[in-house]
């Protein structure tokens, strides 16, 4: 070892796999960042004074007399004001041509917030998007997870909840974006004038998969200060995080761990666990939603990934293609929000929650009828009139592209009710039915 402006350089490895290096260092710390022969790498295992790097580009044609220069301190991100509107990599760096961020230096991937210090949630984000808002409202400190095959347009739900959701800032972290994708977001929220209250942590399908590892910790790094230190309500939307699984998995591969089911990491739960509870609502009126979209193997719920993030969040959003109309929509009946009673009826009209059980129950009455029909059965005329019903409420009310507030949804809700059933199929309350039944004009 020699030293070289006050870093540790060894000049030894012990040992190289695909991803990995080891090398005999004294004085490293967990979660340290290196460079060996170069390359960005970080501290994965310690073991005496055997340390094991993670090396983000790989480590073909590294030699075994190559360099290793520590930092001498972990990934860490400058937090201020300046922020907000900027995009970054998954080392915390500008991305967009902009000036280095000023401010306080602070570690990442740190513990999250004391239990004693959270407050139950209570407050409504409202995202414009009916499937969510009417059937499966999102309460701020909330965790939850969209669910959803490759092919479907997710990255393109997330920019509108962006766009749409009633919070300070939003914070995305992209993970093995395309290149497209990337630009998708970055063209959005310029042309929306809504880039003073976004930031960004970007990894793209060009860049290193092991670097998809930084983007969680980057992203709830600046949602903590502007929640925390400045008590502002923070979204968080991470996309994929089966990517950022495969990631995990890539790299306890090629430590030669054993794998655990789908040949994931061992600690997998753990893993997701660690960026999942940053969620919080704090006593001051600061706090950090999650939602976070999981892709799915040919729709396969019960994989690794999906299976694990089922036990840590509050429910789950499915996005599914819907053949009746042709439109992506919010799926009704594998979607679900627990914490929904928190803020239905209290921060929305007193009809909210008989409506949104009666219009999913007729949507579930129609299924029954399409069934039927498929299986060869007649169909009475409160099936027919079912099925058209289910065509409209899918189109109006749960279909992605609709952009309406509560209220109007809870209208329309109603509007729908009086077109297509009589006042005792729908099975409401007397009080409501009077005062918010529209006949059909």
């Amino acid at each position: 070892m020699t030293n070289k402006a006050f870093q540790r350089i060894y000049t030894r490895l012990e040992a190289i796999t695909k991803a990995t290096v080891t090398v005999k260092a004294q004085g490293v710390s967990n979660d340290e960042l290196a460079t060996v022969d170069g390359r960005l790498a970080q501290v994965v295992k310690m073991k005496g004074d055997m340390v094991t790097l993670q090396v983000f580009k790989g480590t073909e044609n590294i030699p075994t007399d190559a360099e290793v220069i520590f930092f001498g301190e972990a990934p860490a991100l400058n937090v201020s004001e300046q922020l907000a509107g900027r995009f970054f990599n998954a080392y915390g760096e500008p991305i967009d041509g902009g000036p280095a961020i000023e401010g306080e230096r602070r570690f990442i991937g740190g513990p999250s917030v004391n239990p004693y210090k959270r407050k139950q949630p209570s407050q409504l984000i409202p995202t414009g998007i009916a499937g969510i808002d009417l059937n499966n409202t999102i309460v701020s400190g909330q965790k939850i997870p969209f669910f959803a095959d490759p092919d479907q347009p997710y990255n393109q739900v997330m920019a509108m909840v962006a766009l749409r959701a009633d919070v300070d800032k939003i914070i995305l972290g992209g993970m093995g974006l395309t290149n497209d994708d990337y630009l998708y977001f970055k063209q959005m929220f310029e042309n929306a004038g809504a880039l003073d209250k976004i930031i960004s942590f970007v990894n793209t399908t060009e860049q290193p998969p092991v670097e998809r590892l930084l983007i969680p910790d980057m992203a709830l790094t600046a949602a903590e200060y502007f929640a925390v230190d400045k008590n502002e309500k923070v979204l968080v939307l991470l996309t994929d995080m089966t990517l950022y699984a495969d990631a995990l998995s890539i790299v306890s591969n090629r430590m030669d761990q054993i794998p655990s089911k789908d040949s994931m990491p061992g600690s997998l739960y753990s893993d997701l666990a660690k960026i999942y509870e940053k969620a919080v609502q704090l006593p001051e009126g600061g706090s950090i939603t999650i939602i976070a979209v999981t892709t799915l193997n040919d729709g396969d719920i019960t994989h690794a990934i999906p299976d694990n993030t089922g036990y840590i969040t509050e429910g789950q959003l499915y996005l599914r293609l819907d053949t009746d109309t042709g439109k992506v929509i919010i799926d009704p009946f594998r979607s679900l929000s627990r914490l929904k009673q928190l803020v239905i009826g209290k921060q929305t009209r007193e009809d909210h929650s008989q409506v949104m059980n009666t219009a999913v129950r007729l949507y579930a009455d129609a299924a029954n009828a399409k069934t039927k029909l498929e299986n060869g059965f007649d169909l009475s005329d409160y099936d027919n009139r079912c099925l058209d019903y289910a065509k409209e409420y899918s189109s109006r009310l749960l279909a992605i592209d609709v952009n309406i507030s509560i209220t109007e949804m809870l209208d329309t809700a109603w509007e729908l009710f009086g077109k297509y059933f009589t006042k005792p199929e729908t099975g409401l309350k007397e009080a409501l039915i009077e005062k918010y039944w529209k006949e059909a004009k």
